[in-house]
């Protein structure tokens, strides 16, 4: 598990980054045009830096129209829909870009498992069968045995579970695993060790390495599904690309019989949290980097939250998404009607589920709201 530690010493992706920026910024356009002149999907790390230049920023036309057909290649014309159930806003760190830092105020809240259970049922009436489950870092409340008991019940309605949650041991995330949960998303928010010490001045979340080890630890465990991704807007979104790419290629290369994908968390509004961020990214760029990882990545998943507003989430459809969530609520209870509680972050796209399926299938895409089967899920896993 030492390995993507010494993969990112080794490249100075965790720490003096700068050298990347200069490298980025000797590249010209004949140096995309190459790039783009070979088959598209194949990772390296010399054609990511290389479509993460701000030479490439010229090309993006090309690189949309050569994801686009890559990714209905690899994954047809559908869009999986997916929702998030918030069962906890309390959390013991201290984030400095999060509404549930333990030092902000509000009234905190925590859905028994009945509670749970009733924003999932919400939540499956509006046809979804994919549900993530999402809480700040809560071990007391949150436990394994909470969560195996809710996913043991989630089942009846979800043919597939994920979670987002706090860094657990291999034990626990197998004990997830047998219980029904079948996928992990963590994002390590930013790869810059000294960033990432600014960031998480307090509490379990200091430590940089047994977060960036996880993905390790849940991949051992069985899990089907490893979602990575970075916060963005904490630092350089092309260093971070870089990081994140290096890190989801050594997973692939691991444990290649999970999917690993990419989510793209731009900072939002929250409770408590500053409103200017130095490092935030333009749509273009994060359309740069959503495309330059497709064309690197041919089989990841590429998913998108309601973080983003509508017309961006609507264009991006038509190029590389594979995942979107819909009709979120960021604040437990929220889909039984308690908006008093407090949201992690404030939504931007507000259409409902079937407002979102409905914009799919008018570009041709079909809205799959079910995954595959658990029971192919584990034969794939053990076979």
């Amino acid at each position: 598990m030492d390995e993507i530690r010494t993969i990112l010493a080794q490249k100075n992706l965790d720490h003096d980054r700068q050298v990347w920026t200069e490298q980025m910024l000797r590249i010209r356009p004949e140096d995309v045009q190459r790039e783009l002149s070979v088959p598209a999907g194949k990772y390296s790390f010399r054609r990511l830096l290389t479509l993460l230049s701000p030479a490439a920023e010229g090309f993006l036309e090309e690189m949309a129209q050569q994801a686009a057909r890559l990714t209905v290649q690899r994954f047809g014309r559908t869009i999986q829909l997916y929702a998030p159930l918030y069962v906890s806003n309390v959390c013991v760190n201290s984030c400095r870009y999060c509404g549930y830092n333990r030092h902000t105020v509000f009234e905190r809240t925590r859905l028994s498992i009945e509670e749970a259970l009733a924003d999932a049922e919400v939540i499956a009436e509006e046809g979804f069968r994919h549900l993530l489950l999402v809480s700040g870092e809560d071990r007391s409340f949150v436990t394994t045995v909470y969560l195996a008991e809710l996913a043991a019940r989630l089942r009846r309605r979800f043919s597939s579970l994920s979670v987002e949650i706090y860094p657990m041991t291999q034990e626990e995330y197998r004990t997830l695993f047998e219980a029904g949960i079948d996928g992990v998303t963590l994002y390590q928010e930013t790869y810059d060790r000294a960033a990432y010490a600014y960031y998480h001045p307090a509490g379990p979340k200091q430590d940089y390495d047994r977060r960036l080890q996880a993905p390790d630890r849940f991949a051992s465990a069985g899990m089907r599904r490893i979602g990575l991704g970075v916060l963005l807007g904490l630092t350089d979104w092309r260093l971070e690309t870089l990081a994140l790419a290096e890190h989801a290629a050594y997973l692939m290369k691991r444990y290649w019989r999970s999917q690993v994908s990419f989510s793209f968390p731009r900072l939002r509004p929250a409770l408590g949290t500053p409103s200017d961020w130095p490092h935030l990214l333009s749509d273009r760029n994060l359309v740069q980097m959503m495309l330059a990882l497709r064309l690197c990545f041919a089989d990841a998943g590429i998913v998108l939250s309601t973080r983003e507003r509508a017309q961006l989430r609507d264009h991006l459809v038509d190029l590389c998404v594979t995942s979107m969530s819909a009709g979120s609520k960021t604040n437990p209870g929220g889909y039984t009607g308690h908006d008093d509680t407090a949201e992690q972050f404030v939504v931007a796209d507000t259409r409902t589920p079937a407002q979102i399926a409905q914009m799919i299938r008018s570009k041709g895409k079909d809205p799959v709201w079910k995954d595959w089967d658990a029971a192919f899920a584990r034969s794939e896993v053990f076979s």
